[in-house]
């Protein structure tokens, strides 16, 4: 048995070095004509499969829970009041930077994919998957950050699967933002057991 594998392992090692890849890859030639031919559209290229506009809507929804969770754990770090409120409202504008951060990489995302991003605030929180929340206690503050972050983590994971294997560049960026957001979630449940 175990010269049966040897034997279909090495055969099957030589063929994976005979393959020819001139069966998938496009030649030269072709390459630069088609990126000459639509150079105004900057990156985004024929072989992009998905909806354009649905992909900036989707996005611009982010944009919009991005921008709606920097600005209530921006409010939140300048009320936070009580005898252990100064490390939490610290941790809280450290959020808040890191929200904005996402912001803008969704933002610069969603221009190369030839869109506007969208930071009309009379639109932010009705495109928002998160709610802007304001709180007098500490531990609602708490509360409420960490509910919109697990809401950002479902939308992530469901932005994630949506652009799969037909955006990589989009699907990696948000994995990026969704590993962030597990992290915030992991630290305002740390603070809550305190």
């Amino acid at each position: 048995m175990k010269v049966a594998k040897a034997t279909s392992s090495r055969a099957a090692s030589k063929t994976a070095k005979t393959v020819d890849p001139s069966g998938f890859l496009s030649d030269v030639k072709t390459l630069r004509a088609r990126a000459r031919k639509h150079i105004e559209e900057g990156a985004l290229t024929d072989d992009y499969t998905l909806n354009v506009k649905a992909a900036i809507k989707i996005l611009n929804d982010a944009l919009a829970t991005e921008l709606v969770c920097t600005l209530r754990y921006r409010q939140h770090s300048f009320v936070a009041k009580g005898i252990h409120s100064e490390p939490i409202a610290q941790e809280f504008l450290v959020h808040s930077n890191e929200e904005l951060g996402h912001a803008d990489a969704i933002a610069k995302r969603i221009v190369q994919l030839g869109g506007a991003p969208e930071f009309n605030p009379d639109k932010l929180v009705s495109r928002s998957h998160a709610e802007y929340v304001t709180c007098d206690k500490l531990e609602d503050m708490i509360r409420e950050n960490l509910v919109a972050e697990r809401i950002a983590i479902e939308s992530y994971r469901e932005m994630v699967r949506y652009f799969a294997e037909h955006d990589p560049t989009t699907r990696a960026m948000l994995e990026g933002i969704l590993a962030v957001e597990e992290q915030h979630a992991d630290e305002l449940s740390d603070l809550l057991e305190r």
